[in-house]
């Protein structure tokens, strides 16, 4: 009887394998958490990431807060560290500055947002390879959503979608994550939580691939208390608005000033030009003069804005650029891939590299 033999690697081939496995790149999630006398709830909020996504490095960014926030972060092993400059969007610009991962998932301390949707909007971000995929709000509490936020939310909303193009429902949401050509493209101008709507109208100003994840929304942890004023923020948050359809679309603005004022001219001149035909004289001299003066500066204002939409354009492209040379993570993904801490973490994970199909 012939014996068949067993074929064994050689010593090459077993050496090649396993530096091959040892080298495959997997994606480093970070959890970035900004937090403003938030103790009645971080340590919740980091014990629930560290059980959804534990290969993720969490980071809890504190704003002067007041109370136990800091120690409570820590003892839950979170990485803590602060930012002077009072104001979400200040927490939001140091930490994409300081944090270098592959994904970034950025959710408040509050403890409103389920973190169980996390892995499921990584997987959506990895599979498609997005650069943002939006958490969409969904909530049955009334106490959770209230009516004048959710109304603000609503009509905000539907004005930059009419403006900027209609991809995102919630553009107010705090719970998001992101690929690392969007973060490090990002400039993070905002201060305050008006930085949600720049993260929204950046995203859909360069047209990067993005997706929403709907994500149960729940009440504050009893102790808790809002920092979001529904006036005064809205208020800026408009503002910002205003501001960044300024800035990306400034040949509209001026048209629409440009129409106003030809408008306004045309129709001081009208009554003018009627008692010159009925009289053969000009009894309103000065009125004439405004008149023209009015449609002048209309012209000068459509010049104005077709110099600075060049200039909008340049500035576009020059982001685009940077992202462009910003890589996506290579590997390509699979739902057996695995997810691990950034690099120089502070936090240790008890249980290694864990596979995000088994989130």
């Amino acid at each position: 009887m012939r014996l068949m033999a067993r074929w064994e690697p050689s010593i090459g081939e077993a050496n090649s394998v396993r530096n091959e496995l040892q080298t495959k790149e997997v994606p480093k999630v970070a959890v970035l958490v900004p937090c403003h006398n938030e103790a009645a709830s971080i340590s919740n909020v980091v014990c629930d990431f560290r059980r959804h996504l534990p290969g993720a490095a969490i980071y809890v960014y504190d704003n002067n807060s007041q109370d136990e926030t800091a120690r409570q972060a820590a003892s839950a092993g979170a990485c803590v560290r602060s930012e002077s400059l009072q104001g979400k969007g200040n927490v939001v610009r140091r930490m994409f500055s300081d944090v270098e991962a592959d994904v970034y998932v950025l959710v408040d301390g509050d403890g409103t947002y389920d973190a169980a949707t996390a892995p499921e909007m990584v997987r959506t971000l990895l599979h498609d390879r997005l650069d943002m995929v939006n958490g969409a709000r969904v909530s049955r509490e009334r106490d959770a959503y209230r009516r004048g936020h959710r109304t603000g939310n609503l009509v905000l909303s539907g004005m930059v979608g009419r403006i900027f193009g209609n991809r995102i429902t919630d553009m107010l949401s705090g719970y998001r994550v992101f690929s690392r050509r969007f973060v490090k493209s990002f400039p993070a101008l905002s201060s305050g939580f008006e930085i949600e709507t720049e993260l929204t109208v950046h995203a859909l100003e360069l047209r990067v691939p993005l997706a929403e994840v709907p994500t149960p929304y729940g009440e504050r942890t009893a102790g808790g208390a809002s920092k979001l004023r529904t006036y005064s923020d809205g208020l800026r948050i408009l503002r910002t608005i205003v501001w960044l359809i300024k800035q990306e679309r400034p040949l509209q603005v001026f048209s629409i000033a440009s129409l106003l004022l030809l408008l306004s001219g045309i129709g001081l001149f009208v009554p003018v030009l009627l008692e010159y035909e009925r009289t053969g004289m000009v009894p309103r001299l000065p009125t004439a003069i405004l008149s023209m003066g009015l449609v002048l500066l209309s012209f000068l204002l459509v010049g104005c804005g077709l110099i600075l939409d060049s200039v909008a354009l340049g500035r576009k492209e020059a982001k685009r650029m940077v992202y462009l040379s910003i890589p996506f993570f290579s590997e390509p993904w699979t739902d057996s891939a695995e997810i691990r801490p950034t690099e120089n973490s502070e936090i240790s994970t008890a249980g290694g590299r864990k596979e995000i199909s088994k989130l």
